[in-house]
């Protein structure tokens, strides 16, 4: 039997070393890591995005910006559960998590109570 160790160049290993972390990091734009990492990323609960959908709420990529920014302004502030108006929308939000919880237009929110919330946004 033949035991000599086979000496692997360093090089051969190199190429595939950088197509993974190529891949690793091609998916994911710099605003998209910036925004995650100040937490200002709001996401949407499954049952969240029904609501949108059912109640047919659309709100702007604009809208969501300034709805994730006030959300993390009141994370800093030591509230965990907000209730964020909007003229589009009434949404439940859980700041500590970044979630939005549920969703109902303006006219259905004025005939509700809404209880276990520690905050209030209201936007423009």
């Amino acid at each position: 039997m033949d035991h000599r160790i086979q000496q692997v160049h360093q090089g051969a290993l190199l190429p595939k070393r950088t197509e993974k972390l190529k891949e690793k990091n091609s998916h994911t734009p710099f605003q998209e890591v910036f925004q995650k990492a100040k937490g200002e990323v709001l996401k949407v609960s499954k049952h969240a995005q029904v609501r949108l959908t059912e109640r047919n709420i659309e709100i702007s990529e604009e809208k969501w910006q300034e709805i994730a920014s006030q959300v993390n302004e009141a994370r800093q502030k030591g509230i965990s559960d907000s209730l964020v108006i909007t003229d589009e929308a009434t949404l439940l939000v859980s700041a500590k998590n970044n979630m939005v919880v549920t969703a109902m237009n303006r006219q259905e929110a004025k005939s509700r109570i809404f209880t276990n919330i520690d905050g209030t946004i209201v936007l423009d």
